[in-house]
């Protein structure tokens, strides 16, 4: 027996009130306040069950699950419906909950995530005055060291910030420490150290630091091993994407920072910067957030500014599409690499930097800015991408396999009715 078309349209139309400028409070004020009203309150305990259910992968009949549409119908426009959470708010872990408790019909069994359950990011301009004025001290002192180094540079500018040396200092004791006799490091705490590092770090510390541009393999290697990656990132065997994708999912954090990266690094094939919502902080903002998280990603060799998730699809079988997409939103995603580029060669796009830049190694570091001659290995970025490109026709994950040569993207709302049209409610 199928659920009513009525039904189903009704909870998408409630959900497309999330994209009205609707005021909004964090999700943990909201709570309290849906609590303090009994009718609210009823309607959110029967939320809390259905997640609850979905957590423990418990199956629901067709009652079940046609009460929990209905209460998530029953919010309407409250608060608790349209409620955000904080990138760096106190109880952050406890509003991704509530806001994944009342968000969970839509994207129930579907990777594609769509809309990110933080609030737009914040102006952060002053934290560039307190990065400046100690880059200023490092430039013009002995501690800028080799300047083809710029990588150095950014942990000398780093060590000059009291939170950030001593979080930074923090992580890397904890991921390069040894775990008993076995001399495996604790993968859960060095995850966390890194979350808390990228986290409470000002944000023009830790990108620089993270996207900092190299010209040699030296540096490049300093950048690959920011995040500690034997103990963060890899390990003896690559995991399944497709069980690391569910191992995320079953994470209310994980979850949020995946659907937070998918909502701001969405590409676009016929945007110039490559991105959907042209907003390449945004991008790199949510792939920092990514780090920390079981689905960390990282740079792949020394060599090269491609980043991927350690993980494969070997032996996916018919979920091998599937599987591709997951590693398609690292690998093959122009928004996340024109950001990356962006950041390293500011105020430059990776077409013009492709088309303007002479055949050179050099590269000329002064004071605050980069400005770098890095067209070798553009070159063989670019050449290695077009032969992907012509032998496999991959891109970020999409509602079909068609392509068009239109806007490449996550689906729509709209696309989700077909899928909850299709589930099965015997």
């Amino acid at each position: 027996m199928g659920m009513g078309p009525a039904l189903l349209l009704g909870l998408l139309l409630s959900r497309a009130g999330d994209l009205l400028a609707l005021p909004r409070s964090d999700c943990v004020v909201a709570e309290q306040l849906c609590l303090s009203d009994s009718t609210c309150n009823a309607t959110y305990r029967i939320l809390e069950n259905c997640a609850l259910a979905k957590t423990r992968l418990l199956p629901l009949d067709h009652n079940s699950r046609v009460r929990c549409l209905n209460a998530e119908l029953d919010l309407g426009n409250s608060s608790l419906l349209h409620c955000k959470c904080h990138r760096r708010m106190k109880r952050q872990e406890h509003c991704l909950r509530v806001y994944w408790t009342v968000h969970s019909s839509v994207t129930d069994g579907y990777f594609n995530l769509e809309t990110s359950p933080y609030e737009n990011p914040a102006n952060e301009e002053h934290w560039k005055t307190d990065y400046n004025k100690l880059a200023a001290l490092v430039s013009g002192s002995q501690l800028a060291g080799d300047a083809t180094n710029p990588c150095l540079k950014e942990t000398h500018v780093c060590n000059l910030s009291k939170k950030c040396v001593r979080l930074r200092t923090d992580y890397a004791s904890i991921c390069t420490r040894a775990a008993g006799s076995e001399d495996v490091c604790d993968r859960r705490k060095c995850l966390r150290g890194l979350r808390n590092f990228f986290e409470k770090v000002p944000e023009d510390f830790t990108k620089r630091i993270l996207f900092c541009p190299c010209q040699d393999e030296f540096c490049g290697e300093r950048r690959r091993k920011t995040i500690v990656p034997d103990c963060s990132f890899q390990s003896n065997t690559k995991p399944s994407c497709l069980w690391l994708l569910d191992f995320c999912l079953e994470d209310p954090f994980c979850k949020s920072r995946l659907a937070d990266f998918q909502q701001n690094c969405q590409p676009a094939d016929t945007s110039p910067d490559g991105c959907s919502l042209h907003n390449h902080a945004a991008c790199l903002q949510a792939y920092m957030g990514m780090i920390g998280t079981p689905m960390t990603p990282n740079y792949v060799s020394n060599s090269s500014v491609e980043v991927s998730l350690w993980c494969t699809c070997e032996s996916s079988g018919n979920q091998k599409e599937k599987c591709d997409q997951i590693l398609g939103m690292f690998e093959s995603n122009k928004c996340l690499e024109n950001a990356i580029w962006s950041q390293m060669y500011l105020k430059q796009t990776a077409l013009e930097r492709q088309e303007d830049l002479p055949y050179s190694s050099s590269l000329s570091f002064q004071g605050d800015s980069a400005s770098t001659s890095l067209a070798s290995e553009m070159s063989q970025v670019a050449e290695r991408k077009m032969q992907r490109d012509s032998s496999e026709h991959s891109s970020m994950p999409l509602a079909s396999s068609e392509h068009s040569g239109a806007a490449t993207s996550w689906p729509s709302l709209a696309l989700f009715l077909p899928l909850l049209l299709s589930i099965n409610l015997a």
